[in-house]
């Protein structure tokens, strides 16, 4: 009897390892980004490892992860995180290494989802918007959406400068890959605050993702700046919104593993197949933001890649945001843009 309980727990003892691989925590943004994942990688995980994914909702909170690395009690595997936390993150630490030995070819992606301790997950970007029922003429271009002789109405634009700016100079005939080198000049950033002056009185702001569509379709603006999935979901609500996706500005959220998990190789495998071109083009049919792995473009139609960032059609005009840039000015020009907003 007693050989029997000792076999059995050394058996136990020895299965540990195993049981605590057999149980991995992703943290995402949730909402229908978080159902897409579940979709294209939770489901074929689990049934593929048999391993039970935990799935976390979080807002992005950097220092919970933080908290964790420093106080050596990690209890998240994977986490999804916004392009300046990768940055930011990786200086510190606070991440593991990726072994892209284990993730795929880095020719295979977007340049900007290689990095030392993150793997881009998706492409998002920052776009002009319209109601396809309201306005019979397409706007263009950021100069079609200052012109309000052309297309009189209200404007919706994000409270803020980050991506306002960039817009601005756009619309002031800038071209996209001279505009952070014109933004970091004093006379760049007079330019663009010279602009935003102009469309002033016809700005309506918003501070919530949800807002543009609903502004748009309750016919108080007649163009909007907006998250392009934001625009995909009323799309897929039946509502006839549209993009113009000339001068977008497109960023990355990125995959990372908090440093000191003890689920590292199972959380490796995780964002590998995450970052595969057949999961990430079953991602991108159910929310329409862009893969990182160029090869999962060979595999969407015509219809979901007309919708997507990355598509060589939508992608061909548009900006990348660079964080080094808000980095090192945003504090600055958010405070001139309160104080000119104030006004």
């Amino acid at each position: 009897m007693l050989k029997t309980s000792v076999a059995l727990a050394a058996a136990l003892l020895a299965a540990l390892p195993a049981m605590a691989e057999s149980q991995l925590t992703v943290v995402n943004f949730g909402g229908a980004n978080g159902a897409a994942q579940k979709k294209a990688y939770v489901e074929p995980f689990e049934k593929t490892t048999g391993t039970k994914i935990v799935s976390v909702e979080y807002n992005g909170e950097q220092a919970k992860i933080k908290a964790m690395v420093e106080t050596k009690k990690v209890s998240w595997d994977v986490v999804e995180v916004e392009s300046p936390d990768a940055a930011r993150g990786c200086d510190e630490g606070l991440f593991e290494k990726m072994d892209w030995s284990k993730v795929g070819n880095k020719a295979d992606f977007n340049p900007a989802a290689v990095s030392e301790c993150a793997v881009g997950a998706f492409v998002w970007s920052t776009v002009m918007a319209y109601d396809g029922d309201k306005l019979k003429t397409a706007p263009k271009t950021w100069a079609d959406f200052w012109d309000v002789k052309k297309f009189p109405g209200k404007r919706a634009m994000r409270k803020g400068a980050r991506y306002n700016l960039e817009f601005a100079l756009m619309a002031d005939g800038v071209k996209p890959a001279d505009v952070y080198k014109v933004l970091a000049t004093k006379e760049g950033a007079d330019r663009a605050f010279k602009k935003m002056s102009e469309l002033k009185a016809n700005i309506q702001w918003w501070e919530a993702g949800a807002q543009p569509p609903q502004f748009l379709v309750a016919g108080d603006v007649v163009m909007a700046t907006a998250f392009n999935g934001r625009i995909d979901a009323a799309q897929r609500e039946g509502k006839n919104l549209k993009i113009t996706w000339t001068g977008g500005i497109y960023d990355l959220d990125y995959w990372v593993i908090p440093k000191g998990t003890p689920n590292k190789d199972l959380a490796m495998k995780y964002i590998a197949l995450a970052a595969s071109p057949d999961a990430q083009a079953e991602y991108a049919r159910h929310i329409s933001y862009g893969p990182t792995n160029n090869k999962a473009l060979a595999k969407l139609d015509a219809k979901v890649l007309a919708q997507l960032p990355t598509s060589p059609a939508n992608a061909k005009d548009s900006l990348k945001f660079d964080i080094a840039f808000w980095a090192d000015q945003g504090e600055a020009l958010e405070k001139r843009f309160a104080s000119w907003a104030a006004q």
